[in-house]
């Protein structure tokens, strides 16, 4: 099985397990955010530098070449695929 097949399953039965949950809040929470003061203690003053810049001129043409390209070429096969039932927690 490809690594791609075995994340996409992985990633479907994680998602699955999830929805399947029955959650009950059993205690409140809370958070408490600190406050923070900022003074200004000078004023500033910014001056970024200049550059005067040359660049390379960059010229881009096409040209005809004969290279070797490999083909991908299908066929069917039997292979085992995982098959999950689930029963959501509130059926249980």
């Amino acid at each position: 099985m490809s690594t791609k097949t075995i994340i996409a399953v992985a990633s479907t039965l994680f998602a699955v397990a999830l929805t399947g949950c029955d959650v009950d809040k059993t205690k409140e929470g809370s958070v408490s955010v600190p406050k923070y003061e900022v003074e200004k203690t000078q004023e500033g003053n910014v001056k970024l530098p200049e550059y005067d810049v040359k660049t390379p001129e960059v010229t881009v043409k096409k040209e005809e070449k004969t290279v070797e390209v490999p083909t991908v070429k299908k066929e069917e096969r039997n292979v085992q695929v995982p098959n999950v039932d689930v029963t959501p927690a509130k059926e249980k």
